[in-house]
């Protein structure tokens, strides 16, 4: 099976992708290609990267010309905003999930192996194992997303109407989200296609008016409730151990090698947020010593 590996990044990440990048050279097996998908004006900088097996994509291949990114001047012009006719403005998180979805039809190859740029793998993996007779292992984790989590819970009614199937009001809902995940790039494919008929509009248009959701959601929600599962198997095992909130004490290097000594015997790889605040340097060395 060849993989496309799909990050979605931006000029503020470009080192965290640099590191993520040199992890999968150094840790991925199997037939696969890193495509880098980034704003027109962060081409040049991520092309640094490039090589045989990484490709950076432009949005502007992806997305239609109509959506288009400007100077945030809520900001003072230090972020972006992207603006159209069609839709409520969107942040830099939006439009990053729509280039993961778009890219769906520019792919040839049959998995799509998605990790965000503050992710590094820290042990060997092949993402043809992901696959098991023909299906493709989707992460959930059943019924975890309760009412404590509003922003989730908004998240999969939007899915559910942009989808077309009953919307369950009141939560607990499946969780399909996390930072490195496979889909099929058939049922990819097909989703967009379901956004279209259902939605009456590009899939774009359909998705970006509703302004907040989760990629994963619609992704997982598509796959089980439109397809019945068809073509997957579930797995709650999370690939990725995720450091989401803590603060940076004296002893950084002790606490990011009890953070890797945590990790689950199935996972591969770590993601640190870097609004925590450790040091990529740090990071870095820990990923080199593994």
């Amino acid at each position: 099976m060849s993989t496309a590996v799909i990050t979605a990044s931006y000029a503020a990440d470009f080192e965290r992708c640099r590191l993520l990048s040199d992890s999968l050279d150094r840790r991925l097996e199997g037939d696969w290609c890193h495509y880098i998908l980034v704003e027109g004006a962060d081409v040049a900088q991520f092309s640094a990267l490039q090589g045989s097996r990484r490709v950076v994509v432009d949005e502007r291949e992806i997305l239609p010309s109509w959506l288009r990114p400007f100077p945030d001047p809520l900001s003072l012009g230090r972020r972006r905003v992207w603006l159209s006719p069609f839709t409520p403005p969107l942040r830099g998180w939006h439009v990053q999930q729509l280039r993961r979805l778009g890219m769906g039809r520019l792919l040839s190859e049959q998995t799509i192996f998605s990790a965000d740029s503050d992710v590094v793998l820290m042990r060997n993996f092949d993402p043809a194992t992901l696959w098991r007779d023909g299906d493709l292992r989707l992460y959930r984790r059943d019924n975890g997303i309760t009412a404590d989590l509003p922003k989730h819970c908004q998240w999969v009614r939007r899915t559910q109407r942009l989808l077309g199937i009953p919307v369950l009001p009141k939560p607990p809902y499946h969780d399909y989200i996390n930072t490195l995940i496979g889909w099929r790039t058939d049922t990819l494919k097909s989703l967009l296609d379901r956004l279209e008929e259902q939605n009456s509009t590009g899939w774009v248009h359909a998705v970006a008016r509703n302004r907040a959701i989760s990629e994963c959601t619609l992704y997982g929600a598509y796959a089980d409730s439109v397809l019945s599962g068809a073509g997957h198997f579930h797995s709650d095992e999370a690939l990725c151990r995720v450091m989401w909130n803590g603060q940076v004490d004296s002893a950084p290097q002790k606490n990011l090698k009890a953070f890797v000594g945590g990790m689950e015997a199935y996972q591969i790889g770590i993601g640190i947020q870097s609004f925590i605040g450790y040091d990529l340097a740090d990071i870095r060395r820990l990923v080199l010593a593994a």
